[in-house]
């Protein structure tokens, strides 16, 4: 049974920092690229950060791309998101999931972990 939990996000002041980490159990964790997710109050779910499975190819959304770092550790099944120097717009709820061709595979999400930048 697949499970996903997110877990490290808080209240943060602008241009502060947050790890988040993702718990996975279930599937074969090493054989599937990775992603992080947000969703933010009325808006629809966006892709913020997607990592393959062995770590050689990583991308982030054009909206974090150079403050947000992706990375894995397979050998413990967990994900993580580094956020830096972040931002009032980086304040969602953000989850972890593997990406498919044609969705995620985890399709009823885990708790997610909210993120909150405000001064």
């Amino acid at each position: 049974q697949v499970r996903l939990v997110e877990s490290g996000g808080g209240l943060v002041q602008p241009g502060e920092s947050l790890r988040l980490s993702c718990k996975a159990s279930g599937f074969n964790f090493d054989s599937f690229a990775m992603g992080w997710y947000r969703q933010a109050a009325g808006k629809e779910r966006e892709l913020v950060a997607t990592m393959t499975s062995l770590s050689t190819i990583t991308y982030e959304a054009p909206s974090v791309s150079g403050r947000f770092i992706i990375s894995r550790d397979n050998a413990r099944n967990m994900l993580y998101l580094q956020m830096n120097s972040l931002k009032p717009e980086d304040t969602a709820v953000y989850y972890c999931n593997a990406p498919l061709r044609d969705g995620v595979l985890y399709d009823a999400w885990g708790p997610g972990a909210q993120v909150t930048v405000s001064s």
